[in-house]
């Protein structure tokens, strides 16, 4: 198949396709998965470059060791940002043609890339989907309106919020081109997505009328139960007709995640404001139903991984794969009538495994779990009001001082992340010195950021929040984010520890809480590197795991737990 795609790319007086991992949605999970087709990559980032000669792969540094393990046969693999794209095309003798699809690409996407070094030739038809006859086998239903109960504010209250940011900035059209924005703002779901409810859909606001485009066939329930008056339905393919039909002078778009396909149909009538889509960050604040409601999934969901734990803690005979132990997990969250299916594919890596980042286990990768073996297990659940995500890392028997100090030192940098003053330090490049600090200190690091946003029953990553070395964003009252720094060692072990937390305002005092509850591998902790601060808090997280989810514990679950405090 790559020989007949480097042909059409020869046909096309190119020389090179650019492949990116998303879909025209721009989201995490793409349908189809372009970049896996042409490179076997599976992760849920990255961008190939398909010359006639060599192929490139960039991928972030969560991702290098599985990339190279993929497909590193058949691609030169590089890590961004630490080289980006348009660094090793300068390094080309001649100024290469690239073909790209406009759909899939942002005009940001394109510059921060490739700058220019090379020629970008748009291609209106996918070379991709020429050649593997790809199509969207994802089976879609229709879309559905979430219950006030569960969203905790109605339509219009999140509109007029908007109204008055779009009012300020004297924008009359907004074009919200992220189908998450488009699912909060309207307080809709849907099944486009295998691990996020996400209805695949995009809408223009112009004076609070709303035009609303979408597959026709999966808007049959909401069309007439959907509270808000003032909209109107569209086909996807009738985008230029509405457009040319609006009224004013400005338009704002989001500038990453708006492909370069319908900023061009826009640009054809109205001046266009590069914007970012005001939903993230109004998104990004939950109101306290959405609180409570991610309180209530985080309960249900730790006294699911809280039994798994105690059962592969305590297993006899040993005789698990990674694949038994991930479908385990699932069984014991399948058993609560509220989840629905996995926030993410579950990263269930023994020994060596565990050092690959984003592991997956497959029927060539899946392997059996040894006793002496450090297990990392990263999960999370989608329920009907909340979204969950989870790691723990685990013995099964007694571990050596190097990992036992390594993981007290992970522990030590999740804790300070907890216990931030955000009164102080109140932005996630800020909060991610903290969370590496001690491990810096014996010079080890971790290639991925400490933590991201968490979306409410929506996207398990969410921005434009996050706990990372390049996030400026203000850490706000009512975010959600993810407190899990690591520590890898090639063919070896991996470690992580990550909890969700939500910023809670306490007199005027701004401070982090715990929704996760599940416990910490007492096991895998050398208690004498931790100061009384740090004993204190897991005295007090484990009483506090146990006070609530206990009474969903059988007896030898619960006389587990109360020996880890």
């Amino acid at each position: 198949m790559m020989s007949l795609l480097k042909k059409l790319i020869n046909s096309k007086n190119i020389d090179g396709y650019i492949v990116p991992k998303n879909d025209e949605f721009f989201s995490e999970y793409a349908f189809p998965n372009r970049l896996k087709f042409v490179s076997n990559f599976s992760g849920s980032a990255g961008l190939a470059i398909i010359f006639k000669d060599e192929n490139f792969l960039f991928v972030d540094g969560r991702y290098i060791l599985q990339a190279n393990i993929e497909c590193g046969k058949n691609f030169k693999i590089f890590e961004i940002p630490k080289i980006r794209p348009f660094e090793v095309l300068k390094k080309r003798k001649v100024k290469p043609t690239l073909g790209f699809d406009p759909k899939l690409f942002t005009e940001l996407s394109l510059k921060s890339n490739f700058g220019d070094s090379c020629n970008l030739m748009p291609i209106n038809k996918n070379l991709i989907d020429e050649v593997f006859n790809l199509k969207n086998n994802f089976k879609s239903k229709e879309f559905y309106c979430l219950n006030e109960v569960v969203a905790g504010e109605k339509i219009i209250s999140k509109i007029n919020k908007l109204s008055l940011i779009l009012k300020k900035k004297k924008i009359q059209n907004i074009f919200i081109s992220a189908p998450e924005n488009c699912a909060w703002l309207l307080n809709i779901r849907g099944f486009d997505n295998p691990n996020s409810p996400i209805p695949n859909c995009q809408i223009i606001i112009n004076n609070k009328n709303i035009h609303f485009f979408s597959d026709i066939k999966k808007i049959k329930k909401i069309k007439n139960k959907i509270n808000y008056k003032k909209i109107k339905f569209y086909e996807f393919k009738e985008f230029v007709k509405v457009i040319h039909g609006l009224k004013g002078d400005s338009f704002s778009i989001d500038k990453n995640s708006c492909s370069i396909f319908n900023k061009n149909i826009i640009l054809s009538k109205f001046n266009i404001l590069n914007e970012i889509d005001p939903c993230y960050s109004l998104k990004a604040i939950k109101n306290k139903i959405e609180i409570q409601n991610m309180i209530n999934a985080h309960i249900a969901d730790g006294a699911a991984l809280t039994k798994f734990l105690y059962w592969i803690k305590n297993k006899k005979k040993f005789n698990l794969t990674e694949l038994d132990a991930e479908k385990k997990l699932e069984k014991f969250r399948k058993k609560n009538i509220n989840f629905l299916y996995p926030s993410f594919n579950t990263i269930a890596g023994s020994g060596p495994n565990g050092a690959i980042i984003h592991y997956r286990a497959n029927k060539n990768s899946n392997r059996k779990i040894n006793k002496k073996d450090i297990f990392l297990c990263d999960s999370g659940g989608q329920y009907k009001y909340g979204t969950t995500d989870v790691t723990r890392t685990i013995c099964f028997s007694k571990p050596s001082t190097k990992v036992k100090n390594i993981f007290t030192r992970v522990l030590k940098g999740h804790i300070a992340v907890f216990s931030t003053n955000l009164n102080k330090v109140n932005t996630g490049e800020k909060i991610d010195k903290k969370a590496r600090f001690f491990l810096k200190k014996v010079n080890l690091d971790y290639a991925h950021g400490t933590g991201h946003g968490v979306g409410c029953f929506l996207n398990v990553h969410e921005g434009p929040q996050a706990i990372s070395k390049y996030n400026k964003v203000k850490i706000k009252p009512g975010m959600i984010l993810s407190n899990e720094p690591g520590y890898y060692e090639k063919k070896k072990f991996g470690i992580r520890i990550e909890n969700l937390i939500y910023v809670k305002k306490n007199n005027n005092k701004i401070i982090f809480k715990n929704l996760t509850l599940a416990p910490i591998d007492t096991d895998l902790i050398n208690f004498k590197m931790l100061n009384s601060l740090e004993k204190n808090y897991l005295f007090n997280y484990h009483m506090d795991t146990y006070a609530k989810i206990s009474k969903f514990l059988n007896f030898n679950e619960k006389k587990w737990l109360l020996s880890l405090i």
